[in-house]
Protein backbone atom coordinates (compact mmCIF):
# COMPACT_ATOMS: atom_id res chain seq x y z
CA UNK A 1 0.00 0.00 0.00
CA UNK A 2 2.78 2.39 1.03
CA UNK A 3 4.44 1.74 -1.98
CA UNK A 4 1.54 2.38 -4.36
CA UNK A 5 1.29 5.39 -2.36
CA UNK A 6 4.89 6.80 -3.23
CA UNK A 7 4.58 5.32 -6.40
CA UNK A 8 1.29 7.84 -7.01
CA UNK A 9 2.92 11.07 -5.33
CA UNK A 10 6.52 10.63 -7.17
CA UNK A 11 3.82 10.14 -10.56
CA UNK A 12 2.01 13.42 -9.43
CA UNK A 13 5.23 14.77 -8.36
CA UNK A 14 7.06 14.43 -11.84
CA UNK A 15 4.16 13.87 -14.45
CA UNK A 16 5.06 16.99 -16.64
CA UNK A 17 8.57 15.33 -17.18
CA UNK A 18 7.55 11.70 -17.34
CA UNK A 19 4.77 12.61 -19.95
CA UNK A 20 8.02 14.35 -22.10
CA UNK A 21 9.28 11.19 -21.53
CA UNK A 22 6.85 8.94 -22.48
CA UNK A 23 6.46 11.31 -25.50
CA UNK A 24 10.12 11.50 -26.44
CA UNK A 25 9.63 7.32 -26.55
CA UNK A 26 6.64 7.41 -29.00
CA UNK A 27 8.77 9.66 -31.31
CA UNK A 28 11.92 7.18 -30.67
CA UNK A 29 9.73 4.69 -31.73
CA UNK A 30 7.62 6.34 -34.47
CA UNK A 31 9.92 5.49 -37.47
CA UNK A 32 9.50 1.36 -37.11
CA UNK A 33 5.86 2.27 -37.81
CA UNK A 34 6.07 5.03 -40.28
CA UNK A 35 8.37 3.87 -42.74
CA UNK A 36 6.97 5.58 -45.82
CA UNK A 37 9.63 8.81 -46.19
CA UNK A 38 6.45 10.72 -47.11
CA UNK A 39 4.73 10.50 -44.15
CA UNK A 40 7.44 10.53 -41.99
CA UNK A 41 9.09 13.88 -43.98
CA UNK A 42 5.19 15.81 -42.57
CA UNK A 43 6.33 14.49 -39.45
CA UNK A 44 9.51 16.38 -39.57
CA UNK A 45 7.63 19.21 -40.54
CA UNK A 46 5.85 18.74 -37.80
CA UNK A 47 8.46 19.15 -35.25
CA UNK A 48 10.29 22.36 -37.36
CA UNK A 49 6.66 24.02 -36.94
CA UNK A 50 6.48 22.75 -32.69
CA UNK A 51 9.69 24.86 -31.96
CA UNK A 52 8.28 27.83 -34.14
CA UNK A 53 4.61 28.02 -32.78
CA UNK A 54 5.97 27.31 -29.42
CA UNK A 55 7.58 30.16 -28.95
CA UNK A 56 5.18 32.00 -30.63
CA UNK A 57 2.74 30.81 -28.06
CA UNK A 58 4.47 32.03 -25.06
CA UNK A 59 3.99 35.54 -26.44
CA UNK A 60 0.22 35.03 -27.60
CA UNK A 61 -1.12 32.60 -24.63
CA UNK A 62 0.99 33.82 -21.74
CA UNK A 63 2.44 37.44 -22.43
CA UNK A 64 -1.13 38.28 -24.01
CA UNK A 65 0.34 39.96 -27.28
CA UNK A 66 -0.10 39.35 -30.53
CA UNK A 67 2.52 38.54 -33.59
CA UNK A 68 1.32 38.34 -36.73
CA UNK A 69 5.32 38.46 -38.24
CA UNK A 70 6.69 35.08 -36.63
CA UNK A 71 7.04 33.81 -40.03
CA UNK A 72 10.10 36.52 -40.72
CA UNK A 73 11.84 35.34 -37.66
CA UNK A 74 11.72 31.75 -39.49
CA UNK A 75 12.43 33.15 -42.44
CA UNK A 76 15.95 34.97 -41.42
CA UNK A 77 17.03 31.87 -39.45
CA UNK A 78 16.63 29.88 -42.74
CA UNK A 79 18.33 32.63 -44.74
CA UNK A 80 20.57 33.27 -42.06
CA UNK A 81 22.00 29.85 -41.78
CA UNK A 82 21.69 29.27 -45.75
CA UNK A 83 23.89 32.24 -46.52
CA UNK A 84 26.23 31.74 -44.31
CA UNK A 85 27.12 27.74 -44.98
CA UNK A 86 26.12 27.79 -49.14
CA UNK A 87 27.73 31.36 -49.57
CA UNK A 88 30.35 32.27 -46.88
CA UNK A 89 31.10 28.36 -46.32
CA UNK A 90 30.57 28.93 -42.44
CA UNK A 91 30.35 25.21 -40.58
CA UNK A 92 26.87 24.80 -40.28
CA UNK A 93 26.26 24.58 -35.97
CA UNK A 94 28.24 28.00 -35.73
CA UNK A 95 26.32 29.57 -38.20
CA UNK A 96 23.33 28.39 -36.38
CA UNK A 97 24.25 29.76 -33.18
CA UNK A 98 25.45 33.11 -35.02
CA UNK A 99 22.08 33.63 -36.66
CA UNK A 100 20.25 32.98 -33.40
CA UNK A 101 22.24 36.08 -31.92
CA UNK A 102 21.75 37.78 -34.31
CA UNK A 103 18.26 37.64 -34.42
CA UNK A 104 17.90 37.94 -30.97
CA UNK A 105 19.85 41.00 -31.39
CA UNK A 106 17.08 42.09 -33.98
CA UNK A 107 14.48 40.98 -31.91
CA UNK A 108 15.00 43.15 -28.85
CA UNK A 109 16.25 46.34 -31.51
CA UNK A 110 12.18 45.27 -32.87
CA UNK A 111 10.55 44.51 -29.51
CA UNK A 112 11.69 47.84 -27.10
CA UNK A 113 9.42 50.10 -29.68
CA UNK A 114 6.90 47.98 -31.19
CA UNK A 115 6.13 46.39 -27.94
CA UNK A 116 5.00 49.86 -26.53
CA UNK A 117 2.01 49.03 -28.86
CA UNK A 118 -0.67 46.73 -28.09
CA UNK A 119 -3.95 45.18 -29.17
CA UNK A 120 -4.74 45.50 -33.71
CA UNK A 121 -1.26 48.46 -33.43
CA UNK A 122 0.79 45.83 -32.80
CA UNK A 123 -0.58 42.98 -34.92
CA UNK A 124 0.13 45.60 -37.99
CA UNK A 125 3.56 46.29 -36.61
CA UNK A 126 4.37 43.02 -36.75
CA UNK A 127 2.68 41.78 -40.16
CA UNK A 128 4.52 45.02 -41.08
CA UNK A 129 7.88 43.67 -40.30
CA UNK A 130 6.65 40.23 -41.89
CA UNK A 131 5.86 42.22 -45.12
CA UNK A 132 9.81 43.86 -45.11
CA UNK A 133 11.36 41.09 -44.49
CA UNK A 134 9.46 39.21 -47.00
CA UNK A 135 10.04 42.02 -49.60
CA UNK A 136 14.06 41.78 -49.18
CA UNK A 137 14.08 38.22 -49.78
CA UNK A 138 12.43 38.63 -52.47
CA UNK A 139 14.41 41.86 -54.15
CA UNK A 140 17.98 40.87 -52.78
CA UNK A 141 19.08 38.91 -55.74
CA UNK A 142 22.57 38.84 -55.16
CA UNK A 143 22.38 37.55 -51.58
CA UNK A 144 19.06 35.76 -50.94
CA UNK A 145 18.63 34.49 -54.97
CA UNK A 146 15.46 36.65 -55.18
CA UNK A 147 12.64 34.21 -56.15
CA UNK A 148 14.14 30.96 -57.14
CA UNK A 149 15.58 31.22 -53.58
CA UNK A 150 19.04 29.80 -52.59
CA UNK A 151 20.16 26.47 -53.22
CA UNK A 152 22.99 24.54 -52.04
CA UNK A 153 22.46 24.48 -48.39
CA UNK A 154 24.65 21.35 -46.21
CA UNK A 155 23.52 19.10 -44.57
CA UNK A 156 23.84 19.20 -40.34
CA UNK A 157 26.78 16.56 -39.34
CA UNK A 158 26.49 15.51 -35.96
CA UNK A 159 29.20 13.03 -34.19
CA UNK A 160 30.80 13.48 -38.12
CA UNK A 161 27.82 11.79 -39.39
CA UNK A 162 25.72 14.06 -42.23
CA UNK A 163 22.36 14.45 -41.03
CA UNK A 164 21.28 13.90 -44.87
CA UNK A 165 17.95 11.72 -44.96
CA UNK A 166 14.48 11.65 -43.37
CA UNK A 167 15.07 9.32 -40.58
CA UNK A 168 18.60 10.80 -39.70
CA UNK A 169 16.41 14.12 -39.50
CA UNK A 170 13.32 13.07 -37.72
CA UNK A 171 15.73 12.42 -34.84
CA UNK A 172 17.30 16.09 -34.93
CA UNK A 173 14.36 17.62 -35.18
CA UNK A 174 12.66 16.04 -32.34
CA UNK A 175 15.24 16.25 -30.14
CA UNK A 176 15.29 20.03 -30.30
CA UNK A 177 11.36 19.97 -30.07
CA UNK A 178 11.51 18.25 -26.99
CA UNK A 179 14.22 20.24 -25.46
CA UNK A 180 12.02 23.10 -26.70
CA UNK A 181 8.94 21.67 -24.83
CA UNK A 182 10.97 21.04 -21.87
CA UNK A 183 12.23 24.98 -21.65
CA UNK A 184 8.75 25.95 -22.14
CA UNK A 185 7.22 23.46 -19.64
CA UNK A 186 9.42 24.93 -17.02
CA UNK A 187 9.09 28.41 -17.99
CA UNK A 188 5.38 28.69 -17.24
CA UNK A 189 5.89 26.69 -14.03
CA UNK A 190 8.39 29.17 -12.84
CA UNK A 191 8.28 32.79 -11.50
CA UNK A 192 8.39 34.17 -14.50
CA UNK A 193 5.64 32.09 -16.14
CA UNK A 194 3.50 33.20 -13.28
CA UNK A 195 4.12 36.80 -14.03
CA UNK A 196 3.45 36.15 -18.01
CA UNK A 197 0.21 34.43 -17.26
CA UNK A 198 -0.99 37.70 -14.95
CA UNK A 199 0.34 39.63 -17.76
CA UNK A 200 -1.88 38.37 -19.98
CA UNK A 201 -4.66 38.60 -17.48
CA UNK A 202 -4.63 42.67 -17.34
CA UNK A 203 -1.12 44.57 -17.81
CA UNK A 204 -2.14 47.09 -15.07
CA UNK A 205 -2.99 44.49 -12.43
CA UNK A 206 0.45 42.79 -13.09
CA UNK A 207 2.27 45.82 -12.67
CA UNK A 208 0.77 46.27 -9.37
CA UNK A 209 2.00 43.01 -8.43
CA UNK A 210 5.39 44.05 -9.46
CA UNK A 211 5.84 42.39 -12.91
CA UNK A 212 7.96 43.99 -15.18
CA UNK A 213 5.70 44.61 -18.05
CA UNK A 214 7.94 45.86 -20.54
CA UNK A 215 10.72 43.85 -19.51
CA UNK A 216 8.68 40.62 -19.32
CA UNK A 217 7.14 41.49 -23.01
CA UNK A 218 10.48 42.25 -24.92
CA UNK A 219 11.96 39.22 -23.07
CA UNK A 220 9.62 36.72 -24.03
CA UNK A 221 9.23 38.61 -27.74
CA UNK A 222 13.36 37.77 -27.98
CA UNK A 223 12.79 33.77 -27.15
CA UNK A 224 10.37 33.19 -29.27
CA UNK A 225 12.32 34.89 -32.52
CA UNK A 226 15.29 32.74 -30.67
CA UNK A 227 13.06 29.58 -31.27
CA UNK A 228 11.85 30.63 -34.62
CA UNK A 229 15.45 30.89 -35.71
CA UNK A 230 16.69 27.61 -34.67
CA UNK A 231 13.79 25.78 -36.64
CA UNK A 232 14.20 27.92 -39.36
CA UNK A 233 17.89 27.16 -39.56
CA UNK A 234 16.71 23.17 -39.31
CA UNK A 235 14.75 23.95 -41.83
CA UNK A 236 17.18 25.24 -44.27
CA UNK A 237 19.75 22.39 -43.32
CA UNK A 238 17.00 19.97 -43.62
CA UNK A 239 15.05 20.71 -47.14
CA UNK A 240 18.87 22.27 -48.52
CA UNK A 241 16.66 25.09 -49.99
CA UNK A 242 15.18 28.35 -48.95
CA UNK A 243 12.63 30.37 -50.62
CA UNK A 244 10.22 33.51 -49.96
CA UNK A 245 7.55 31.79 -50.59
CA UNK A 246 7.76 29.87 -47.20
CA UNK A 247 8.30 32.78 -44.96
CA UNK A 248 5.52 34.93 -46.18
CA UNK A 249 2.92 36.32 -44.55
CA UNK A 250 0.16 33.51 -44.74
CA UNK A 251 2.81 31.29 -43.06
CA UNK A 252 2.67 33.90 -40.19
CA UNK A 253 -1.08 33.80 -40.10
CA UNK A 254 -0.88 29.97 -40.17
CA UNK A 255 1.33 29.83 -37.47
CA UNK A 256 -1.04 31.90 -35.30
CA UNK A 257 -3.81 29.91 -36.45
CA UNK A 258 -1.69 26.34 -34.51
CA UNK A 259 -1.22 28.54 -31.71
CA UNK A 260 -5.42 29.06 -31.34
CA UNK A 261 -6.21 25.62 -32.71
CA UNK A 262 -3.91 23.97 -29.96
CA UNK A 263 -5.12 26.63 -26.95
CA UNK A 264 -3.76 30.13 -26.22
CA UNK A 265 -1.52 29.36 -23.08
CA UNK A 266 -1.39 25.58 -24.02
CA UNK A 267 1.72 24.11 -24.43
CA UNK A 268 0.48 20.70 -24.83
CA UNK A 269 -1.73 21.79 -26.69
CA UNK A 270 0.53 23.82 -29.16
CA UNK A 271 1.18 19.84 -30.84
CA UNK A 272 -2.02 19.44 -31.22
CA UNK A 273 -2.74 22.50 -33.52
CA UNK A 274 0.81 22.41 -35.25
CA UNK A 275 0.05 18.40 -36.10
CA UNK A 276 -3.51 19.08 -37.23
CA UNK A 277 -2.89 22.18 -39.68
CA UNK A 278 0.14 21.21 -40.85
CA UNK A 279 -0.94 17.44 -41.46
CA UNK A 280 -4.63 18.10 -43.14
CA UNK A 281 -3.21 19.57 -46.63
CA UNK A 282 -1.03 16.52 -46.99
CA UNK A 283 -3.24 13.90 -46.08
CA UNK A 284 -6.61 15.50 -48.17
CA UNK A 285 -5.28 16.51 -51.08
CA UNK A 286 -8.34 18.27 -52.07
CA UNK A 287 -7.82 21.10 -49.39
CA UNK A 288 -4.59 21.90 -50.97
CA UNK A 289 -6.50 24.33 -53.13
CA UNK A 290 -8.17 25.55 -50.55
CA UNK A 291 -5.89 26.05 -47.81
CA UNK A 292 -6.06 29.22 -46.51
CA UNK A 293 -9.86 29.55 -46.58
CA UNK A 294 -10.21 26.19 -45.26
CA UNK A 295 -7.82 27.22 -42.38
CA UNK A 296 -9.64 30.84 -41.67
CA UNK A 297 -12.95 28.91 -41.55
CA UNK A 298 -11.12 26.48 -38.68
CA UNK A 299 -9.94 29.67 -36.84
CA UNK A 300 -13.68 31.52 -37.46
CA UNK A 301 -15.05 28.16 -35.87
CA UNK A 302 -12.51 28.00 -33.00
CA UNK A 303 -13.48 31.92 -31.81
CA UNK A 304 -16.57 31.46 -31.86
CA UNK A 305 -17.35 27.92 -29.90
CA UNK A 306 -14.12 26.78 -28.21
CA UNK A 307 -12.21 30.47 -27.69
CA UNK A 308 -9.67 28.52 -25.14
CA UNK A 309 -8.48 26.22 -27.91
CA UNK A 310 -9.67 23.06 -28.90
CA UNK A 311 -8.18 20.97 -26.78
CA UNK A 312 -8.29 23.33 -23.50
CA UNK A 313 -11.95 23.82 -24.74
CA UNK A 314 -12.44 20.17 -24.72
CA UNK A 315 -10.99 19.67 -21.18
CA UNK A 316 -13.15 22.47 -19.85
CA UNK A 317 -16.21 21.02 -21.30
CA UNK A 318 -15.12 17.55 -19.68
CA UNK A 319 -14.32 19.00 -16.27
CA UNK A 320 -17.53 20.87 -16.77
CA UNK A 321 -19.36 18.01 -16.93
CA UNK A 322 -17.77 15.32 -14.35
CA UNK A 323 -17.64 18.23 -11.62
CA UNK A 324 -21.79 18.46 -12.91
CA UNK A 325 -22.47 14.67 -12.21
CA UNK A 326 -20.59 14.97 -8.95
CA UNK A 327 -22.66 17.42 -8.00
CA UNK A 328 -25.77 15.86 -9.02
CA UNK A 329 -24.39 12.45 -7.29
CA UNK A 330 -23.70 14.52 -4.14
CA UNK A 331 -27.86 15.78 -4.45
CA UNK A 332 -29.45 12.48 -4.79
CA UNK A 333 -27.48 10.96 -2.05
CA UNK A 334 -28.10 14.09 0.06
CA UNK A 335 -31.90 13.38 -0.86
CA UNK A 336 -31.88 9.77 0.16
CA UNK A 337 -30.59 10.55 3.71
CA UNK A 338 -33.22 13.41 4.35
CA UNK A 339 -35.66 11.02 3.46
CA UNK A 340 -34.28 7.91 5.66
Amino acid sequence: MRRLQKTKNFITRHHTGLSVWALSAILLLTPLVIQNPYNLGILNLIGLYTIVVLGLNLFIGYAGQISLGHAAFFGLGAYGSAVLTATYHFPAWPAMALTAAALAVVALGLGVPTLRLSGHYLAMATLGFNYVVHAIFVQWDKVTGGPSGLSGVPPLTVLGMAVNSDLKFHYLVWTFAMVALTLCLNLVRSGVGRGLAALAQDEVAAATLGVDVQRAKVGVFVLSAVFASVAGSLYAHYFGYVNPDAFSIFTSLDLVIMVVVGGMGSIWGTLFGVALITSMPHFLGFMETYKDIIHGVILVVILLFLPQGFVSGLLDILKTRVARRRLAGIGTRSADVALE
